[in-house]
């Protein structure tokens, strides 16, 4: 019985090829970042998408819905670290996910 649901679990979350996973919507510069950093976005994103950034312990720092193409984010306010950032459509799925990191 357990192989079974492994197995219907399998099927209906089909893991990515690798040529998926090349694909990238998110363009982030510099890295490491001092006062500010831009994220682009490609043109297979959706404006309706919600892009947020976490610091490493979890805590959000910034959520911009109705993303535009190019977005520059000013990192007065945020410490030396590492960064985690998500892309979510409408529906709270992650589409993207990566980091960056602050220098001061």
């Amino acid at each position: 019985m357990v192989g079974f649901v492994l197995q219907g679990v399998a099927q209906n979350n089909p893991i990515p090829s690798q040529e998926e996973r090349k694909e990238k919507i998110v363009r982030f510069y510099p890295n490491p970042a001092h006062s500010e950093i831009n994220f682009d976005f490609e043109k297979n994103y959706d404006n309706t998408y919600t892009f947020t950034i976490y610091n490493f312990l979890g805590k959000k720092m910034l959520e911009l819905q109705k993303i535009n193409p190019k977005n520059q984010v000013d990192l007065s306010e945020f410490l030396r670290g590492v960064y985690i950032f998500q892309l979510k459509d409408k529906n709270g799925r992650v589409i993207e996910t990566g980091k960056f990191q602050v220098v001061k």
